[in-house]
């Protein structure tokens, strides 16, 4: 008996159909893997990366070739003047922190045009927890623009912000969080930062957490000054046990070097350890992998769909990132649902997802994340806030066929409530 046939009759029936419908978008994916993987190649060709870039360095990691290398890859591939990667980012909040406080100086004004930040990001900024070590303190201003009722910018609203809080820098989230609204397709960002340089001179910053690879150009490349994300998602293809990157402007990579480090360090300093090999490699895999998870996100979009539960996007739109929302209508479900990518993953088989406080976050969490790389979210994982209208969270899926054998099995064991 094989996986499929241990399903129950309804579902079964819901996989064919939704396998027939999603072919011709699974083909679209193909060729969009074999263009940005075509671009890693060509960065790894023309930076010359060796063997011996692989081994990483010690101590003070003074003369690492392989940390500059690898710098100059992301660069490339990313079509930004520099790149600040390194295992000493312990997160993509972190990373992003890093970004901003190079981006910003005391006193200036920082502008959200995505509406309120990601949840862990509002303690970085200082409108939630005691404030040590935010923004807040550091003496930055900080507004946000709320999205229209449909999710989408609200150009007026922004152009009404740009003229009247004068911000020093702009920031953009382009995937939705926690949140039910779209996330932003490269061309909707590339017309939010011409707006906004239009109308005033403030940095752009883009967070890039769970973008890249998912369309074939990057914020950089339609004029970002800077963009940020984390190796435990896209960028590090379940390979890279830790670190993050930032890529943009040369002298806002430096600055924000200097914040990782220290003044007269900067991008000069930090052991790469045993880690250079796993993150040069899974960058090289990051294409295929990203292609991988949103395979299966579209998948998993026609399966609930099919079953009548909302999801967004839907398996016919087009993606610029990993997530897959699903709208469950109850804490209860969410649970369900999570306990079953649970069980369904390599790692923690065995273990059940309770929801609980967690650092960063204001809400309960229920996380269903059995992947080899804690927290890696380019692994499959299922999490959200218990708070309505109660939506999983569902990314990654280093392959197509374990995102497909777990979400089914998933959609099982929601039938069952």
């Amino acid at each position: 008996m094989n996986w499929f046939d241990e399903l129950p009759t309804k579902i079964q029936t819901a996989v064919k159909i939704a396998e027939q419908k999603i072919q011709p978008y699974l083909a679209v994916i193909d060729r969009q893997t074999e263009n940005n993987q075509a671009k890693v190649l060509k960065a790894f060709h023309d930076q010359q990366v060796a063997e011996t870039h692989l081994f990483g360095s010690t101590g003070y990691g003074n003369n690492d070739e392989g940390r500059e290398v690898l710098d100059a890859v992301y660069a490339q591939v990313f079509g930004a003047p520099a790149a600040l990667v390194r295992p000493q980012f312990v997160s993509g909040t972190h990373t992003l922190a890093v970004g901003l406080y190079g981006c910003l100086k005391p006193g200036q004004k920082l502008l959200y045009l995505t509406g309120k930040p990601y949840d862990t990001m509002q303690e970085v900024i200082g409108l939630t927890g005691d404030g040590t070590g935010s923004l807040k303190e550091y003496g930055v201003t900080f507004d946000y623009v709320s999205l229209t009722d449909q999710g989408q910018i609200d150009y007026e609203q922004v152009a009404q912000k740009l003229a009247t809080f004068a911000p020093d820098v702009v920031a953009i989230q382009r995937s939705r969080g926690y949140d039910p609204r779209p996330s932003l397709r490269i061309s909707e960002i590339q017309k939010l930062i011409t707006f906004v340089k239009q109308r005033c001179q403030a940095l752009v910053f883009v967070d890039n957490c769970y973008g890249e690879f998912s369309e074939e150009i990057e914020p950089t490349q339609v004029g970002a000054d800077l963009i940020a994300g984390s190796l435990f998602k896209n960028a590090g293809a379940g390979l890279a046990t830790t670190g993050g990157y930032l890529a943009g402007r040369e002298d806002l990579i430096e600055r924000s070097a200097i914040f990782l480090t220290a003044p007269g360090i900067g991008r000069h300093e930090g052991a790469t350890g045993t880690n250079l090999r796993w993150m040069i490699e899974g960058f090289f895999l990051a294409p295929q992998a990203t292609g991988n998870a949103i395979k299966g996100a579209i998948f998993a979009a026609a399966l609930l769909e099919e079953l009548g539960f909302e999801v967004t996007p839907r398996f016919d739109e087009p993606r610029t990132d990993l997530i897959q929302t699903v709208i469950l209508g109850s804490a209860e479900k969410m649970i369900q649902f999570a306990k079953a990518i649970q069980k369904y993953s390599p790692i923690d088989s065995f273990v059940e997802p309770v929801a609980s406080a967690m650092d960063g976050y204001e809400d309960q969490i229920v996380m269903a994340a059995g992947t080899f790389v804690q927290g890696s979210t380019i692994e499959l994982s299922a999490d959200g806030p218990l708070r309505p209208p109660y939506a999983i969270y569902l990314q990654g899926g280093l392959t197509y066929a374990h995102a497909k054998i777990a979400v089914a099995h998933a959609c099982a064991d929601l039938l069952k409530i």
